[in-house]
């Protein structure tokens, strides 16, 4: 479906993401067997909490999920493939299942993202390719007693990365978030992954870029500040960097300041509902975190908009509606 480019669309509104997915796919009561369905029914190992295999086993899932963050307000949906490489689904022995895993989950987003765009083409919808950053780190060893040892080396991120991309392209994804990024080394193979797959395919699509700030020392969790991350990934023409995860919107708001003042690119938030309690649960109402958002608004610090960890429809339809009223900041 032809949409209006999202970098023209972008300077003149907020644009809004979609919140937590794994949140409302809780709600559904997922037991083994509904992981597994026909095409993993003898599968090894168990799969239960793989959410990234709904796309192939229950899409109708992941669409009515899409279909809420729509009516919510949401302008991007992301792709359900935050665990989407053959580094992270090696835990399920799934490597094999890795590009059908994005094609479909990129297939069905633009399933929903059209469907919405076709109800109103003053507002159009687009779909972002979800990339988590794996569950191995290129910069800290996990042996205490062997700091130069590593799980995983840089060409076999590249290699996983490719084939994400690959498949995320393929399934109809409108542009690229590289999210959560804890290691900046993982994102710049990311990164370099993503721009071989541009050269060998012939596409350039946009690409989001969001980071993830673990505490208060106000570090990635490979050690740079957000000055620090920004410089690193600066190399591409990026739609938009900025933070998303670990943080609430309020903690998160100093290290937006940061981004917002040494870039041109545009800036991204989406925080969590808060932080945690002790049950692992987000108690942070849709009103609360709209009423902390509207700092990022009022001070102009943002372009993007959206939630992470515990945030749900209703929080994404009090952000959007509150969004609807400010301009954007301004961005080169």
């Amino acid at each position: 479906m032809d949409k209006p480019n999202i970098r023209d669309v972008i300077k003149s509104k907020i644009l809004v993401l979609d919140g937590a997915m794994g949140s409302l796919i809780q709600t559904y009561k997922l037991e083994e067997e509904d992981f597994r369905g026909e095409r993993f029914k003898n599968h090894t190992h168990f799969l239960k909490g793989n959410n990234d295999l709904l796309a192939l086993v229950r899409p109708d899932i992941l669409k009515e999920i899409h279909c809420l963050y729509l009516e919510a307000g949401a302008d991007i949906l992301e792709t359900n493939t935050f665990s989407g490489t053959t580094i992270a689904q090696a835990d399920y022995a799934l490597e094999y299942a890795v590009y059908d895993i994005n094609f479909e989950s990129a297939k069905v987003a633009k399933e929903a993202a059209d469907e919405y765009t076709a109800k109103n083409p003053n507002k159009p919808r687009y779909v972002a390719g979800s990339i988590g950053p794996t569950n191995r780190t290129l910069s800290i060893s996990p042996d205490v007693n062997d700091p130069g040892f590593r799980a995983v080396t840089w060409d076999e991120v590249v290699i996983a990365y490719k084939e994400q991309t690959r498949a995320l392209i393929d399934g109809g994804s409108d542009l690229l978030l590289v999210e959560t990024i804890f290691d900046t080394l993982n994102a710049k193979a990311c990164l370099y992954a993503i721009d071989e797959v541009f050269e060998e395919k012939g596409v350039n699509i946009p690409i989001m870029v969001s980071g993830t700030i673990t505490d208060a020392s106000g570090r990635t969790l490979s050690g740079q500040t957000a000055e620090a991350f920004l410089t690193s990934v600066s190399h591409l023409d990026l739609l938009s960097v900025g933070f998303n995860c670990a943080l609430g919107a309020d903690m998160m708001k100093p290290y937006l300041e940061v981004i917002s003042k040494n870039t041109e690119f545009n800036v991204s938030a989406h925080p969590n509902a808060g932080l945690p309690n002790e049950f692992g649960e987000y108690d942070e109402t849709p009103e609360d975190m709209a009423s902390q958002i509207k700092h990022f608004l009022d001070e102009r610090l943002i372009n993007i908009i959206g939630g992470c960890c515990g945030t749900t429809p209703e929080h994404i339809k009090a952000i959007a509606d509150l969004a609807a009223t400010y301009e954007p900041r301004n961005a080169n």
